[in-house]
């Protein structure tokens, strides 16, 4: 268990338990024909067969307390890209095409200003992802909702001899990161704990305000990846570095375990976390992503290719480790 962040009050190990108990109820759903999902659930999109070929991944997610720092400082024009950005890149970990997305607002009051601003960032995240937002929901909910709340449910293409599930790594296979912006969308209930005052300008942070910061919109990685599949290298594995840090690793292949012995440098907004919150490394590593946004496993003689690609797009991407057989675990310095 994460101890400072159960503390601020997120549970992971029980909302862990709550997640399995409701999976294990909708595994059981019979929609009276044959099913059409080609994954098991925990990876970060399903896939539905189409057809023989096709298959439509879908996926959906939110923005989470970060919508708390926007509100508190009256700021609205990045969480947009947020919630594209946790949608999109959650996709593409199964190798498809992200094509679209539906966004989900619930309000306490409808605000016009406040979903003009909310919009902007939506548009923004969507050209950077190279989707359309078609349609979506807008729910004024005074009796439920103390500010608002955004969510969005993205969907895309893959061929069905092209995803990618994590099934071939293997011994031996380099990890290669794409570096973050700073915390992105998770961990902020902990963050907010430790940071309470968005106004202040810690030394470490360069002149930086705590909100500025912690606003900081998650990085879209699609186009990046996308290039890496039709680069002709062998993708073997795709993971979006979110809540549980390189925990999230385990989520592919079977049999495996991962070694990162060069992780990339640390911005220094988990240094005054750890700092101001007392909290543990081991910690931190389990709620943040500490620097890397984004992974990909490639067999080792394609690595250096494959930074070399991701690089054009991110700078700071680089190998980071390698996959070894110590099943289940997650070993960094």
């Amino acid at each position: 268990m994460s101890d400072a962040y159960a503390r601020a009050g997120v549970d992971t190990d029980s909302a862990g338990a709550a997640v399995s108990a409701l999976v294990e109820v909708l595994r059981r759903i019979d929609p009276g024909r044959p099913l059409r999902s080609v994954l098991e659930s925990g990876h970060y999109a399903s896939v539905l067969r189409l057809d023989e070929r096709t298959g439509l991944a879908l996926c959906t997610d939110g923005v989470g307390s970060k919508l708390i720092v926007a509100e508190q400082l009256g700021r609205y024009d990045t969480v947009g890209i947020d919630c594209v950005a946790m949608n999109v890149n959650d996709l593409v970990c199964v190798g498809a095409e992200p094509v679209a997305m539906l966004d989900y607002v619930a309000i306490e009051e409808a605000d016009p200003d406040r979903l003009r601003a909310l919009g902007e960032g939506l548009r923004a995240g969507a050209e950077q992802a190279g989707i359309e937002i078609p349609g979506g929901e807008l729910a004024q909910l005074p009796e439920l909702t103390r500010g608002l709340e955004l969510v969005g449910a993205a969907f895309g293409v893959v061929p069905l001899d092209a995803i990618v599930d994590g099934s071939r790594i293997e011994p031996g296979d380099a990890v290669i990161g794409l570096p973050s912006s700073g915390v992105h969308s998770n961990g902020l209930t902990l963050a907010r704990r430790v940071l309470p005052d968005l106004a202040e300008a810690p030394a470490e942070l360069g002149g930086r305000t705590v909100g500025e910061e912690l606003l900081e919109p998650t990085v879209i990685y699609v186009r990046a990846i996308l290039e890496l599949l039709g680069s002709g290298l062998d993708v073997r594995g795709l993971a979006h570095i979110t809540g549980d840090g390189m925990l999230n690793l385990l989520r592919l292949g079977e049999g495996v375990g991962y070694r990162i012995d060069a992780p990339l440098p640390v911005p220094p907004i988990f240094g005054l976390i750890a700092e101001r919150g007392g909290v543990p490394d081991a910690e931190m590593h389990e709620v943040f992503n500490m620097g890397c946004g984004f992974s990909c496993v490639v067999p080792a003689a394609e690595a250096e290719r494959a930074v070399e690609l991701l690089q054009k797009r991110h700078q700071g991407t680089a190998r980071i480790g390698e996959v070894t057989s110590n099943a289940g675990v997650v070993e960094r310095p």
